[in-house]
Order: C-alpha cells, then sequence, then structure tokens
C-alpha cells in the first residue's frame, strides 16, 4: 500500500542567491508568491525566510514575516507555515586575529531569534539545535539557546523542526527529549550536502535515520544538484522531502529552477517510486500539527 509523502518548499532561504538566479524571490509580495505557486504544484509545506527588499540579504525582520505570512494566507488557509528560527546565529570572524568579530555577524538570543514567531505563530519553526560551519561563518546555536527556543515554541502552540546538519545534533536532541522539551511526535529536518556537515549520500542519510529517536517523523533534502537524488533517497527510506530554491537553483545541468518546478519535479519522483504527494491536511495529520494557528492568523487580522 501507497503512503503519503509530504513535500516542503523551501522558497528563499538566506543565502548569496539573488544574483545566481532571477527567481529566487525577494520581496514579501515575490515570497508569498512563490510560496502559493509551490502548493498549487504539490508542497504541502513551505519553508520560509524573509530578504530586506532593498538589499536582497537575509532579515529577520518581524514586519516582513508578517506581510508574508498575510499574503499568504489570504489566498491559502490550509498550507503549512514553517518559518525559520535560523536567522541570529551567525558569528563572522575577524583575521588574522579572531576578534572583534567581523562584519556580517548577527548573533542573537533565543528570544530575538524567534520574534516573529511568538508573533504570528506559525504552524511550523525551524529549530537549528547545534552549531555548524558554513565556511568560514560559523552558525552558533548553544544546547541552552535551543532549549530556550523550543520550550518558546510550545508556549506559541508551534511544532519545532529540529535541523539536523551531523549526528551529534540528534544527541542533543535526544537529551533534551529526555527532559520533556520537545513533544511528540518529533519532527527532524536531516540537512545533507552542507560543506563541513553531513554529506549527500545515502551511507550518510542512513546514519542520521538510524540515529533518531523511536517514533521521530523525518524529512530529508540535499544540496545542490544532490538535491533530487536526496528526495529519491529520503522516499525509499521512509521519510519525507524538501526541495526548494533555498537550497537549489537548478532543474537540471544549465536550467535555472523555479519553486514550483522543483515542487513538480519531486511530485514525479514520488509517483514514480509508487507513493502519493500528501495534501496539507495530509501532513498536517502526519506531523501532529493542530488548525487552532490558522485560527490564530484570523484573529490577528482582525485586531
Amino acid at each position: 500500500m501507497s503512503r503519503s509523502v509530504v513535500i516542503t518548499c523551501a522558497v528563499t532561504g538566506s543565502g548569496d542567491t539573488t544574483r545566481k538566479s532571477p527567481h529566487v524571490p525577494v520581496t514579501p509580495t515575490e515570497i508569498a508568491a512563490s510560496a502559493l505557486d509551490a502548493a498549487k504544484a504539490g508542497a504541502a509545506v513551505v519553508h520560509l525566510h524573509v530578504r530586506n527588499p532593498a538589499t536582497g540579504a537575509g532579515s529577520r525582520d518581524p514586519a516582513l514575516f508578517r506581510e508574508v505570512v498575510s499574503r499568504i494566507r489570504d489566498k491559502n488557509s490550509e498550507l503549512v507555515l514553517n518559518l525559520t528560527g535560523g536567522m541570529g546565529g551567525e558569528l563572522v570572524f575577524g583575521y588574522p586575529s579572531p576578534l572583534p568579530l567581523a562584519a556580517g555577524t548577527d548573533f542573537v538570543g533565543a528570544e530575538e531569534r524567534m520574534a516573529h514567531m511568538a508573533e504570528l505563530a506559525p504552524d511550523i519553526g525551524s529549530l537549528d539545535i547545534g552549531s555548524t560551519n558554513f565556511d568560514d561563518v560559523l552558525y552558533g546555536s548553544t544546547p541552552s539557546i535551543s532549549r530556550r527556543m523550543a520550550l518558546n515554541m510550545a508556549a506559541n502552540g508551534i511544532r519545532p523542526e529540529i535541523e539536523a546538519f551531523e549526528l551529534g545534533h540528534i544527541e542533543l536532541a535526544k537529551q533534551l527529549i529526555n527532559e520533556g522539551v520537545f513533544t511528540h511526535p518529533v519532527l527532524f529536518q536531516l540537512c545533507l550536502g552542507v560543506k563541513y556537515a553531513a554529506p549527500a549520500t545515502p551511507d550518510s542519510m542512513k546514519a542520521l535515520r538510524d540515529a533518531l529517536p523511536p517514533a521521530a517523523v523525518w524529512s530529508a533534502f540535499g544540496v545542490g544538484r544532490q538535491q533530487i537524488p536526496m528526495v529519491a533517497q529520503a522516499v525509499l527510506m521512509g521519510g519525507h522531502v524538501r526541495v526548494g530554491l533555498e537550497d537549489n537553483l537548478y532543474l537540471e545541468h544549465g536550467v535555472l529552477a523555479s519553486n514550483a518546478q522543483l515542487v513538480q519535479k519531486a511530485a514525479t519522483v514520488i509517483h514514480l517510486l509508487g507513493e502519493r504527494v500528501a495534501s496539507p491536511s495530509e501532513a498536517r495529520k502526519l506531523f501532529g500539527l493542530r488548525a487552532t494557528n490558522v485560527m490564530r492568523h484570523a484573529a490577528l487580522q482582525s485586531e
């Protein structure tokens, strides 16, 4: 019997990709429109960053998130919204001495990293549970920061999605699960192919999957040209999938993609492997989400 596979579309990210592809959305209007197109193509979940409309740089401005969420909800009340909790952890060290920290550093506490979530109460909030090297930029999230973010999400009715870039991140997640910080089902996103983290290979995905706690619900993605191969691998291993312009700009060699095209390609792979693409309502059941956050948005609009 076939199973339902949830497609998440990571719509824009925060990296320096806007100069590499005209399809990467920048303004709230563009981000919302691209998210809605991805939903029409089969995405049940959209993972959302925002960007400074003037510069294209990643931002954590709650007003920008508010506009994106409002524009999406005005057109689609069922789509599952996953807001990033990853902004505010970047440390850029000086050279040759690491201190003082260099331009580009944006390092804040747990509450500031999720100020937009506390206001908007999305269905899901991503939680980068450990520290990772992104070339010479260190993304820093200590156990204390991760714990505080998870507890704040729970207080606001948000389901955390634990971003695991390596096995140590899963071990920290298990510790917090044992502390009662997370409630079931616990969601994991296995992040593969990031430089200096877990590579985008079948062995790496299997190692991460096998390390997950019992009854965990998991998705996975690959970066760059490994995006679609990792879709197939995740489906075969029993997981859900993520695609989108945050992680990959190309539909095939030399052909720039839109978010909707990447979702369509993932849906084709899922169907060819004999499975079904999950609807937003199915995703809500699989991920243990409540419908009350849509109602929360309506309440915010009326205030």
